[in-house]
């Protein structure tokens, strides 16, 4: 465990957060059993990267603003950058991170991105609110990216994992076209089966299943009677599920934001998802995860 991360715990949980990134690096049960991914280096060393100022890829990894153009890595900035320790006690922290002279390179505005992270018994509350601090209108879209255990510690193999969304999903889901990480054109059928995804390795050949039809904002994963995770994102419209297959994590990403479509050369007010934020104002996203059954 490397010495700079943080460590929150209750009765229930406990949650170790890098802050680099403000990363969710562990969170483990009383027992001390992981939720989160073993970040096997053969398949991905993330654990929960934080999707700001932009979700997905840009094109070309480029985007434009006013005439003008800026490079922007996939999923943005912020889960390359230190934040700030703003409050920190047993079972709760804060931490901030503002513009400087490097995001202002590449994203030319004065934000606050503060992360904080609540354990409430069972469940891991965490809450990004987004402040402009500046005098322009700011364009941004914001997601979370955590890799949870696939499987989970608690019996069952892999093939006998299941998501259960809130409500039926019938909508067609997207996938990556042709031009990696962009989204393609047209959607393709739901793997979903009413509420219920069994999702497989394969699934997952062909990069992310993402949602932008979505009924839920509230989902489980693990194995049906066994304990299991209970993920809310009343503040997300959208989801992305991803892994490298074979690898033993499952992303389930809520977002309020995506990549670009294949073939956009748009501005990135054009870009799907971007939210605009007036001078002064804020937004929050929350995403909880609840262990259940234990």
């Amino acid at each position: 465990m490397s010495e700079s991360r943080f460590t929150i715990h209750s009765a229930s949980l406990s949650a170790e957060i890098e802050p680099l990134g403000a990363e969710l690096c562990s969170l483990r049960d009383a027992q001390g059993r992981e939720l989160m991914t073993d970040a096997d280096p053969r398949w991905w060393t993330g654990h929960a990267p934080l999707l700001f100022p932009f979700v997905g890829r840009s094109r070309g990894d480029v985007y434009r603003l006013d005439a003008h153009e800026y490079a922007m890595p996939q999923h943005g900035f912020a889960r390359r950058k230190s934040f700030a320790l703003e409050e920190q006690a047993d079972d709760r922290i804060l931490l901030r991170l503002d513009a400087d002279v490097t995001t202002r390179a590449i994203y030319p505005f004065d934000f606050r991105l503060d992360m904080g992270f609540v354990l409430e018994d069972a469940t891991l509350r965490m809450t990004a609110t987004i402040t402009n601090m500046g005098e322009a209108r700011m364009p941004f879209s914001f997601g979370y990216h955590p890799a949870f255990a696939w499987p989970l510690p608690y019996g069952g193999d892999v093939e006998a994992h299941r998501i259960r969304f809130a409500e039926a999903e019938p909508a067609p889901i997207r996938k990556v076209g042709a031009e990696p990480g962009l989204i393609a054109a047209e959607p393709v059928p739901s793997p979903i089966e009413g509420d219920c995804l069994a999702p497989t390795h394969a699934m997952f050949e062909a990069d992310a299943l993402i949602w932008d039809d979505l009924n839920s904002r509230s989902l489980t994963w693990g194995v049906p009677g066994q304990p299991h995770l209970k993920i809310d994102f009343p503040d997300m419209p959208w989801l992305g599920l991803w892994q490298k297959p074979g690898a033993h994590y499952l992303c389930i990403e809520p977002w309020a934001g995506m990549a670009d479509p294949v073939g956009f050369d748009g501005d990135v007010w054009d870009k799907p998802g971007i939210m605009a934020l007036l001078p002064g104002d804020s937004r929050s996203f929350r995403m909880d995860v609840t262990l259940v059954g234990v």
